[in-house]
C-alpha cells in the first residue's frame, strides 16, 4: 500500500517480537503444569497462578500504558519502544538456563514484573508510530495491516514451536526478543509527533475541566504533562464516540483476557491437548487472522466501514466462545480456529475510531489511554474466570457444565456486539468546538 513503506522497519520490529513471543505460548502451559503439578492433566494451582500474574500484568498496565504513551508523545515513539522490548528478553533468558520448579518460579516472577511495566507498551507505541505517519483516511487498513504483521509471526511462532523442543524453545524466543530490540535500535527511525490538522482535543478539554487546571499548575518538571485520570474523564466526556469505543474495548479485552487465563488449560482438562495439539490449533488460528488483516480488512474497511466491520468480528467471537463452551469433541476447537477470522478485525477497527477523535500531539495519549482501559479489563478477568474455570473443571462442581466459564465469555462479548452497533462514524473533534460548547454551558 503506497504510504506505507515508512513503516517497513516497525512491521520488521513486530514481526521478530511476536515471534519472540509466540514461540513460547504452545510450551509454557506444559511447562507450568510439569513445575507444579507434574503428572497430572489438570492443576488448580496452574490455573490460579496463570490468572493472578495476568491480573498483575493488567494492574501494572493500566498505570504504565497511558504514562508511556503520553511521554512518548513527548520525547519520541522510539526511546519509549525500548523499555518493552527490553523487559521482554529476561524472562525467557530464565526459561532457557532451566526449567526445574525454582527456575520456573523465577521466571513467573520475573515476567510479572516485567508484564507489569512492559506488556501492551509496545502494541500502543506502534498504533501511535502508525497514527503518526499515515493519514486518517488509511489508518484502519494499516492498523489491519500492522495486526496482519503480528499474525503472520504468530503462524511463525507457532509453526517453529511445533518442531522445536522446549528447551530449544525457549532459547530461540530470547535469541529473537535480543535480535528485535537491537534492530529497532539501528533502524527505526523515530517519529514526530504533530503536523496535522486537527486540534488537540485535551488542549480545548482543560477550559472545561477546572479541576485538572489546579492541579496541572501545580506540577512542575517533566512530569507536568503526564496523562491524568481527569485527562481520561474529560475525554470520555467529550468524545461520545470515544466513549462508546472505550466500553467495546472494556467488554472485549474482558472476553480475551478471560480466554487467555483460561482456554488453554480447559482444553488440557477437556480433551488432554498438549504442546503439539496448542501449537496446531494457534497455527490456524494465526493463518486466518494474517490472511484476513492483510487480504481482506483493506477490501472490507472502504465498502462496510469499520463500524460494521467492528460490530460483524464481534458478533462472530462471541458465537466462538459460545460455542468453544459446549463443544463434545476435540476437532470443534480446530474447525472454531478457523472460523474466526472476522474477530481478528475488532482491535484495529476500535484503535482507527478512536485515532479519529484527537488530534496528532496526543496519539499516544488517545491510545495508552484506549489499552489503560483494556487492561483493567485483563484485571478483573482472570480474577472471576480462572477459579471459575477450576471450579467447574473439579469434582466439586455445583452442576456438570465444563465451559460454564466459557459461555459467560460468550456473554460478555453479547455485550460487546450490542455496544458496538451504537457506533457511527464521527469526523474528528473540530476546532473549537470544545470551547463552544464551553461558553454554552457557562450560559446556560
Amino acid at each position: 500500500m503506497e504510504g506505507l513503506a515508512c513503516l517497513s522497519h516497525l512491521f520488521v520490529t513486530m514481526f521478530l517480537t511476536g515471534l519472540g513471543g509466540i514461540i513460547a505460548i504452545p510450551s509454557i502451559t506444559d511447562v507450568t503444569m510439569a513445575a507444579l503439578c507434574p503428572g497430572q492433566d489438570q492443576c488448580s494451582l496452574a490455573i490460579y497462578l496463570s490468572g493472578i500474574q495476568q491480573a498483575m500484568a493488567g494492574v501494572g498496565s493500566v498505570v504504565m500504558t497511558p504514562l508511556i504513551g503520553n511521554l512518548s508523545d513527548r520525547y519520541g515513539r522510539k526511546t519509549l519502544i525500548t523499555l518493552p522490548l527490553t523487559l521482554s528478553v529476561i524472562p525467557y533468558v530464565i526459561l532457557a538456563y532451566s526449567r526445574e520448579t525454582k527456575f520456573f518460579y523465577a521466571y513467573y516472577v520475573v515476567k510479572t514484573l516485567a508484564s507489569m511495566a512492559g506488556e501492551g507498551s509496545f502494541h500502543c507505541l506502534a498504533l501511535a508510530y502508525v497514527a503518526d505517519k499515515v493519514p486518517d483516511g488509511k489508518r484502519t487498513s494499516a492498523f489491519g495491516i500492522l495486526a496482519g504483521v503480528g499474525s503472520a509471526s504468530f503462524v511463525g511462532g507457532t509453526l517453529a514451536a511445533r518442531f522445536l523442543s522446549t528447551a530449544l524453545t525457549f532459547q530461540v524466543a530470547a535469541v529473537l526478543s535480543m535480535i528485535a530490540l537491537v534492530y529497532m535500535r539501528i533502524f527505526l527511525k523515530d517519529s514526530v509527533p504533530g503536523g496535522g490538522v486537527s486540534q488537540p482535543l485535551l488542549k480545548e478539554v482543560e477550559e472545561t475541566c477546572a479541576e485538572d487546571d489546579s492541579s496541572r499548575k501545580r506540577a512542575t518538571g517533566a512530569f507536568k504533562k503526564l496523562p491524568s485520570l481527569g485527562d481520561l474523564i474529560c475525554l470520555l466526556k467529550c468524545s461520545p464516540t470515544f466513549s462508546q469505543a472505550a466500553v467495546v474495548s472494556f467488554f472485549n479485552s474482558l472476553v480475551d483476557g478471560g480466554l487467555m487465563a483460561v482456554l488453554l488449560y480447559y482444553l488440557k482438562a477437556r480433551f488432554q491437548f498438549n504442546k503439539n495439539q496448542f501449537a496446531d490449533l494457534l497455527m490456524i488460528t494465526g493463518v486466518g487472522a494474517t490472511l484476513a488483516q492483510l487480504f481482506l480488512m483493506p477490501i472490507l474497511v472502504p465498502v462496510i466501514g469499520e463500524e460494521k466491520l467492528l460490530s460483524t468480528g464481534l458478533l462472530i467471537g462471541c458465537i466462538n466462545v459460545l460455542v468453544y463452551s459446549i463443544a463434545w469433541s476435540a476437532w470443534v476447537p480446530y474447525a472454531l480456529a478457523g472460523c474466526s477470522i472476522f474477530s481478528v478485525f475488532v482491535r484495529p477497527s476500535l484503535c482507527s475510531i478512536a485515532s479519529k477523535q484527537v488530534g496528532p500531539t496526543e496519539q499516544g495519549m488517545v491510545q495508552g489511554c484506549l489499552s489503560g482501559i483494556s487492561s483493567s479489563a485483563n484485571i478483573i478477568a482472570p480474577l472471576v474466570f480462572s477459579p471459575l474455570t477450576a471450579l467447574f473443571l473439579s469434582e466439586n462442581a455445583p452442576f456438570y457444565y465444563p465451559g460454564f466459564s466459557l459461555m459467560c465469555l460468550g456473554l460478555a462479548m453479547m455485550i460487546a456486539f450490542f455496544q458496538s452497533l451504537m457506533i457511527r462514524a464521527a469526523p474528528p473533534i473540530a476546532v473549537g468546538k470544545i470551547s463552544n460548547s464551553r461558553r454554552t454551558d457557562t450560559l446556560v
